[in-house]
């Protein structure tokens, strides 16, 4: 898997779209009200759906991203709690932030090294924002050894001085955490049972939201993959506060 996230699960949304059209309305098509095409021909009625239907395919689109995005509100609302509840000081921000932006990440993602310098501006410009990062080791041992470490500096109270540490010095290798460490002035930890406990839920989470890949953020009830840069970040976290 290439660590840009990426949109999965189109097709089986389609299927559900197509096999719902019986219950697409013309209303709804904003061309009239149902009622007043529910005329002696309904195969003439139906005809004019289906050909409408083929020939402005966006609207099937239209309605599986607005499934999408319900059903990705309706899992965030269950999940919450969990997910805005940071391992330790792995976060950053207003304490009682407002907005929680959630970003799953992993230190060998490029595009997660990207997105930091996003989420620094945000922090820096937004008051009211609390950032939780969460560990997603996806991309082999050294994402993982770096995981490790980098929760036991979110135990000592110094993550972000790490974080941001191994994201100036490069792809994880064990020079870098070395270096990281050193800079960051932590105390290297193994995997005790809590770091192996928290990367557990972090992966039970990703599931549970859909994540494809890192980085993979939440802000109110969206759920947002790949690096999708600091307009999209703060409109999002715009849209979380306008809905309250």
């Amino acid at each position: 898997m290439a660590d840009q996230a990426r949109a999965a699960g189109f097709g089986g949304w389609k299927a559900s779209a197509l096999a719902g059209i019986g219950g697409l309305t013309i209303g709804a098509l904003g061309v009239g009200g149902y009622h007043a095409w529910r005329g002696p021909d309904q195969a003439a009625t139906e005809a004019f759906v289906r050909d409408y239907i083929l020939d402005h395919g966006e609207i099937l689109q239209q309605s599986v991203e607005r499934m999408q995005l319900r059903q990705a509100a309706s899992t965030v609302a269950q999940h919450r709690q969990a997910l805005e509840t940071p391992f330790h000081g792995s976060w950053a921000g207003a304490a009682n932030g407002d907005v929680v932006l959630v970003e799953f990440f992993d230190y060998a993602c490029g595009y997660c090294r990207a997105s930091n310098a996003d989420v620094d501006r945000l922090l820096r410009e937004d008051p009211r924002l609390k950032v939780v990062w969460r560990e997603l080791p996806v991309l082999g041992p050294d994402s993982q050894a770096a995981a490790f470490v980098s929760l036991g500096a979110a135990r000592q109270g110094r993550f972000r001085l790490f974080h941001d540490r191994m994201f100036a010095l490069g792809r994880p290798t064990e020079t870098v955490v070395s270096q990281a460490v050193a800079d960051a002035g932590v105390t290297r930890e193994g995997q005790t049972a809590d770091a192996r406990a928290e990367l557990a839920r972090n992966f039970e989470l990703a599931r549970t939201i859909g994540a494809t890949g890192t980085p993979t953020f939440v802000v109110g009830d969206r759920v947002l993959q790949g690096a999708v840069g600091y307009e999209a970040l703060k409109a999002a976290i715009a849209g979380a506060r306008t809905r309250g």
